[in-house]
């Protein structure tokens, strides 16, 4: 019987994601008690010192899900209701009318209709995503910039709405999580961060996995490369960056061992309740950062190639960062996966982002891993 973890075909699989232009990129894949473990290209292009499996990397949106789990924790202690309106948690930052409309549990699912800070708190994505009128600039700008959560939440919440609270799609907005944020030091008295680390990262043993105070990667990591959809040539290194323009939406480091580690915990109803997790996949219709509209349920999203089984996980990107963690709806079947350049496709005359071979490498690496 073949094993259905075939490290040749995962290793072929990985080398040609390299191959088609990726600087490096790692993985970890596991069926059962087995596990596989991968690494291809490089840390550094300057040096070519190698990726290997085991580096920390920032994970981006990935980190919502750790936020999720912690704001549902609360819901399950009686200190949260998650149809309960945000206003009468954080009145002042969520005031009046929209206040009284937006649950809790919009902000996590992004039915909120809160408008995204981002293109506010980077003046030259001001058009994000009409990327054709972007550039890097601002990357550069707030490289070191300490942003309080507060004045960027004022950005998205005074910017306008991108729909009714509650209707449907939503729109996937980091407003809505860096209030859970909020949410969550209001009512544990505590940081966020602290909250989160505390009541997630150590309850699932993730010895790995950090929400950052400072601008760098604690311990050993690679380089990360932004492209900006070839304005930036060649891709600029900004793994030292200050993560607090995303914050509990997207500033976590981890490695692959402990995302597949924790969304297997997860899935179990290790780290919220069976009931929690039932909530978390609900899911409703949302438009991504991508424009398309996937299905988002509580800090999670389903993901299945037609005629195959469910997976359970979530993307993030930052700055020249990705990863995917995807887990089997069974918990049988994982992978998790970080790649160090982002935006690496160029922009037609329209505006639109050209497929790039590193997007069908990419594909293939999923069936692979996801489908053996």
């Amino acid at each position: 019987m073949k094993n259905p973890l075939d490290p040749a075909d995962l290793n072929a699989a990985l080398e040609n994601v390299h191959r088609a232009g990726m600087p490096g990129l790692f993985a970890e894949v596991c069926e059962g008690d087995q596990v596989w473990r991968g690494a291809a290209g490089v840390a550094d292009v300057a040096t070519g010192s190698p990726v290997t499996a085991g580096l920390r990397h920032r994970v981006g949106s990935i980190t919502k899900t750790f936020t999720a789990a912690a704001v549902l924790q609360q819901v399950e202690s009686g200190q949260i209701g998650l149809d309960t309106p945000i206003g009468h948690y954080l009145p002042k930052l969520v005031p009046g009318e929209r206040g009284d409309a937006i649950t809790v549990r919009m902000l996590i699912n992004h039915t909120s209709g809160l408008a995204e800070y981002l293109p506010y708190a980077y003046p030259s994505l001001k058009a994000f995503p009409a990327l054709a009128d972007t550039g890097p600039q601002s990357l550069d700008d707030h490289r070191f910039t300490r942003f309080h959560p507060t004045e960027l939440i004022e950005m998205g919440v005074t910017a306008p709405a991108a729909g009714a609270p509650g209707g449907t799609p939503g729109l996937y907005s980091n407003t809505n999580y860096l209030l859970l944020g909020e949410l969550l030091e209001q009512v544990t008295g505590t940081t966020a961060e602290h909250c989160i680390t505390r009541n997630v990262i150590e309850r699932a043993g993730l010895r790995n996995t950090e929400l950052p105070t400072g601008p760098s990667v604690n311990g050993p990591h690679s380089r990360i490369y932004e492209a900006w959809f070839g304005m930036i040539e060649p891709p600029r290194d900004y793994s030292v960056y200050d993560m607090s323009w995303v914050g509990p939406a997207a500033s976590l480091i981890s490695t692959v061992a402990d995302l597949n580690r924790f969304f297997r915990l997860l899935l179990a109803g290790e780290i919220v309740s069976p009931s929690s997790l039932a909530q978390m996949q609900r899911t409703v219709p949302v438009v991504s950062q991508e424009g398309k509209i996937i299905d988002y349920g509580l800090g999670l999203h389903p993901m299945a190639a037609p005629g195959q089984r469910t997976f359970w996980g979530h993307g993030g990107t930052v700055w020249g960062a990705g990863a995917l963690a995807m887990t089997r709806a069974d918990g049988k079947r994982q992978l998790s996966v970080a790649v160090n350049l982002q935006r690496w496709n160029r922009l037609d005359s329209s505006g639109q982002p050209q497929p790039h071979p590193i997007d069908a490498a990419l594909a293939a690496l999923y069936r692979v891993a996801m489908y053996g």
